[in-house]
């Protein structure tokens, strides 16, 4: 792509203007010759009208033509008055036409919520107002249509990039404290260029700015926009300067006016660019897709120009006010240190310095004494428990302590080992006890002895003769075997 940049220099110029026609080269467009217009046959003196007189004409033809219609269109650049009117533009994709809603009628629509984007049906009557020569729409009725298709557009696309994080605060660059270089993207004609210059050198002469030319309404001017953008963005692969900060600009108007700077391509590239962005499109009531994803937003050009260039007397005066209280904080120093040498010099050490000296040196020889007693006394107490432990690790007494705890260990072991063989002669003579009673008590002890014992059928021992009567049949048992028998009825 071919383009077009300025370099200027504030300091040398102090007004640029600039009106340049550009083709897709960038060069300038030839101007299209003018076809020789034909001859006209000779005619009467011709009627001249005066331009009120016929614009008044006019007038009348279209009331009296036209009358009262109903026109639906887009609400666009809505103004009120104080003074009650209401002013706009009805628009389509093809055309646009001129609104206006005095206050008495303003007054009885109060249900209708006129905004920007509003599709309305209007009723009125087509009327011409002469000072300026324009033909209106006299606005009578109106009723509301819904959003209008750029509004509608506009909404959709900032719900698009708000979610995808393209508004957030915490990915937004700042802005260089003190600049010396700027990237302008804006028309080198419009009216926006020349207040931000003027603005900028009245501040700060000093700051270069290099313009990237780019239409700024109509078809294809966004994509102009987006390459101007990333070109700044890429300065070696376009043999540009390298730019502190990049400023996206043009002058207010309406919505559609505006629209380029409401594509989602000028929105990416200034998202993605590795240069700080600053929008300044139309005035401070309008707001563009370009504002929320920039890095900073300023209200209208002259303001951005106020935003990055700090005031060059401001700066004199505070550089004059840090260099006085510099000025004088070293006065203070160095008086402060002028005092301590006066102090130094009076003292008793510039005075007297050999007495200084002396009481010093008896000091180190004190100093000198103590360490060598010190020394001494730890020397000797080290020596004695040297000795104390060398007799303590002598071989003989060593021996012999070995000996005596071998002693005391046999006497602890046979300790140890006595409880538990009484415990078990006492446990072995009780079981035997226990034993001998459990064999006294054997009832088969006592059948080997010659006793019986006669039981029911149901092998319980019988105690009376009654039990055996009733138990019927009877088992009685010898040492040797059982005997079964019936009993029979006693006499």
């Amino acid at each position: 792509m071919l383009f077009s940049c300025f370099m200027v220099n504030l300091e040398a110029t102090n007004k640029i203007s600039m009106q340049l026609d550009f083709d897709l080269t960038g060069k300038p467009a030839p101007k299209p010759e003018k076809p020789e217009k034909p001859a006209k046959p000779e005619r009467a003196e011709p009627v001249v009208f005066s331009v009120g007189s016929l614009t008044r004409r006019i007038r009348d033809v279209l009331d009296d033509e036209l009358g009262d219609v109903w026109v639906e269109g887009e609400i666009s650049n809505l103004r009120r008055q104080s003074s009650g009117h209401v002013y706009f533009t009805l628009k389509d994709a093809t055309a646009q036409l001129a609104c206006v809603m005095f206050a008495r009628t303003a007054s009885g629509l109060r249900e209708v919520a006129f905004a920007d984007g509003l599709q309305l049906e209007v009723l009125g009557g087509i009327s011409v107002y002469e000072p300026r020569g324009q033909y209106q729409l006299i606005i009578k009725n109106a009723r509301a249509r819904g959003a209008g298709v750029l509004h509608a557009k506009f909404e959709a696309l900032k719900r698009k990039l708000e979610a995808e994080g393209l508004f957030d605060a915490a990915r937004k660059k700042p802005l260089p404290r003190f600049p010396t270089r700027l990237g302008l993207v804006t028309s080198p004609t419009g009216a926006a260029i020349r207040d931000f210059l003027n603005v900028l050198h009245r501040r700060h002469p000093g700051i270069q700015v290099i313009i990237n030319p780019v239409r700024v309404q109509g078809r294809g001017a966004a994509g102009e926009i987006a390459r101007a953008v990333k070109e700044f963005g890429e300065p070696e692969k376009w043999n540009l300067p390298v730019v502190d900060v990049v400023v996206v600009t043009r002058g207010g108007g309406s919505l559609e006016d505006l629209w380029e700077f409401n594509e989602e391509e000028v929105a990416r590239a200034v998202a993605a660019s590795p240069v700080p962005v600053v929008s300044a499109v139309g005035h401070e009531i309008d707001f563009t897709i370009c504002d929320f994803v920039s890095d900073f937003r300023a209200p209208t050009p002259s303001a951005a120009a106020e935003i990055l260039s700090a005031d060059a007397a401001e700066l004199v005066a505070r550089l004059r006010r840090d260099a006085g209280r510099m000025e004088r904080t070293c006065r203070q120093v160095m008086e402060n240190a002028r005092l301590r040498l006066q102090n130094f010099r009076s003292s008793t050490l510039f005075r007297e310095p050999r007495r200084r000296l002396d009481e010093a040196s008896q000091r180190l020889d004190r100093a000198g004494m103590d360490l060598t007693r010190l020394a001494g006394t730890a020397l000797t107490q080290r020596r004695m428990d040297l000795v104390r432990f060398a007799s303590a690790f002598d071989p003989t007494l060593l021996l012999s302590r070995v000996a005596n705890l071998r002693l005391q260990t046999a006497g602890v072991f046979l300790r140890l080992k006595e409880p538990p063989r009484r415990k078990i002669s006492e446990v072995s003579n009780r079981l035997g006890i226990l034993a001998a009673k459990l064999s006294s008590l054997d009832p088969r002890v006592t059948l080997e002895r010659g006793f019986t014992m006669t039981c029911g059928p149901d092998g319980i021992p019988l105690r009376s003769a009654r039990d055996a009567i009733s138990a019927g049949h009877l088992e009685t048992r010898f040492a040797d075997g059982k005997v079964k028998s019936v009993v029979s009825k006693a006499e």
